[in-house]
């Protein structure tokens, strides 16, 4: 988002006559894609979409032009910018910043109620995190909506998390390897439960364990994902078995896989595309760790010898390494210095086989070329619908959030995906020697040839669901119908 004293994208409502669809996306980059793409199909349907964007707590650099370029190409789409709300230290005891999202949230509320007082919408859907303004909705009589932008699994969690709470007093980091079990979902270690849910005494668990029942107040849950992707959770969901026995079961809508719809190419996204057209059909790994995703300097020379080792054609996208300064720890990084980096003669010595970027890679457009045939992902879920969606199987190397779950989601019920190990240790570091191992499974052996025909079976599934008729598009388009005749 912009920062201090930057300006805001020009709002205007859509002059259609209609009441409008509200969405209120958090505010991180992940979150707000994943709402613009569903203002944008809502859009292509003939409803007016504002999406109501906030300042996030940290500084991720600005997004005015992002947003001015999607309004201009989608006249159904328009912004509105609630005013800037300042965080008092100490605001929240939290080690995460999804504390300080909820928060920021919370004291924007009045004027959130006073922006849809006046805007009037047909209803009003909101982000996870956004869980609080729904009772503003209620107040005002607003018919309010989630957009779950995890999976079905994750739902489930999140729906039996009150349930999780009561049988217990025991903080998940300290359960070890015992196993959590949701319905509907595979069992998982308490070490691979969300980041920001493994302490109960930090602000981060409590905005989680309050956002749960919301979604069973909720009029219903849009889902960023397909049926066929996670049938088991998304049975157990509708049939309430994941819904605490006191609050009702919410009417859940799978509409995805909804990606981005088109790459913004720039940063040497246009390189990218061009190297990987030199390179054979499927013969490229991709190396990308989502908008947030970092690593210790000590990690990427672990990466880079791994890569050198395995033999392998790669493109990796690499960012520069967290500050050890906590005050800028979600801050936007700087550019990466290779040369300090990656260790010495690596490029040099890789050069024709791999390609090395610096912090972004379109990728949506890269995992859609024929030359990737396989991909390193920190399994956030935008990133595995994408892979989806291209037919390119997954090594699972989680980073934060709930994406030590998606790993074992995506290896052991959809079996989409191979994971790396060490990841979870005491230093957190993934050695070399994995890092090869893995690599060269994905891409020469019998298992890594039937993962990349489970996922090009899945992708196949993904785009029946999106046809017309298909069951994510008739999901979507019943829920149009309904807000159309508000």
């Amino acid at each position: 988002m912009e920062g201090a004293g930057a300006a805001a994208p020009t709002i205007t409502a859509a002059a259609t006559g209609r009441r409008p669809v509200v969405l209120y996306p958090s505010p991180g980059m992940g979150h707000l894609v994943s709402m613009i793409e569903l203002g944008k199909i809502l859009g292509a349907r003939g409803l007016a979409v504002i999406i109501v964007v906030i300042d996030p707590p940290y500084n991720t650099g600005a997004t005015g032009p992002f947003l001015a370029g999607v309004s201009a190409a989608n006249p159904s789409i328009s912004f509105h910018r609630l005013p800037k709300v300042e965080l008092l230290p100490p605001a929240v005891r939290t080690k995460h910043h999804e504390a300080l999202t909820f928060e920021v949230i919370r004291v924007s509320n009045p004027h959130l109620r006073d922006f849809l007082a006046a805007a009037s919408p047909a209803v009003l859907i909101v982000d996870f995190f956004c869980s609080i303004a729904l009772g503003v909705a209620r107040e005002l009589g607003v018919p309010g909506y989630f957009f779950f932008t995890s999976g079905a699994e994750v739902l489930a969690f999140f729906l039996y998390l009150p349930v999780l709470h009561a049988r217990t007093t025991a903080n998940f980091k300290d359960m070890g390897e015992e196993l959590v079990h949701v319905p509907g979902v595979p069992p998982f270690p308490a070490t691979h439960a969300i980041l920001p849910l493994m302490e109960r005494d930090d602000a981060a668990y409590d905005g989680f364990l309050d956002a749960s029942p919301e979604l069973c107040r909720s009029h219903g849950v849009i889902v960023n994902t397909f049926r066929q992707l996670e049938r088991r959770a998304v049975e157990a969901v509708v049939a309430g078995r994941c819904t605490p026995p006191e609050l009702p079961t919410p009417p859940v809508h799978c509409i995805g896989p909804l990606i981005k719809s088109e790459e913004v190419l720039g940063n040497g996204g246009e390189e990218c595309l061009a190297w990987l057209d030199a390179q054979p059909k499927a013969s490229v790994v991709f190396l990308c760790f989502g908008s947030i995703g970092r690593f210790s300097a000590e990690q990427i020379r672990e990466v880079a010898a791994g890569l050198e080792a395995s033999g392998q054609r790669f493109l990796w996208v690499v960012r520069a390494p967290p500050s050890d300064d906590p005050a800028k720890k979600f801050d936007r990084p700087p550019e990466p210095d290779l040369g300090a980096l990656l260790p010495e003669g690596f490029l040099a010595r890789t050069e024709g086989r791999g390609l090395v970027v610096k912090s972004w890679a379109p990728q949506r457009d890269v995992l859609a070329h024929a030359a990737v045939g396989g991909f390193v992902t920190h399994c956030g879920w935008n990133s595995v619908l994408e892979a989806v969606m291209a037919g390119v199987p997954m090594v699972a190397w989680p980073l934060y959030a709930e994406q030590r779950m998606n790993r074992v989601f995506l290896e052991k019920e959809m079996q989409l995906a191979v994971a790396v190990e060490g990841y979870d240790g005491e230093r957190e570091l993934v050695a070399a020697e994995e890092v090869a191992a893995k690599v060269r499974w994905l891409m020469e052996s019998d298992g890594g040839r039937v993962l990349r025909e489970r996922t090009l079976a899945a992708m196949r599934q993904a785009h029946d669901a999106l046809r017309e008729g298909g069951e994510s598009e008739a999901a979507l388009a019943a829920l149009v119908d309904q807000w159309r005749r508000a």
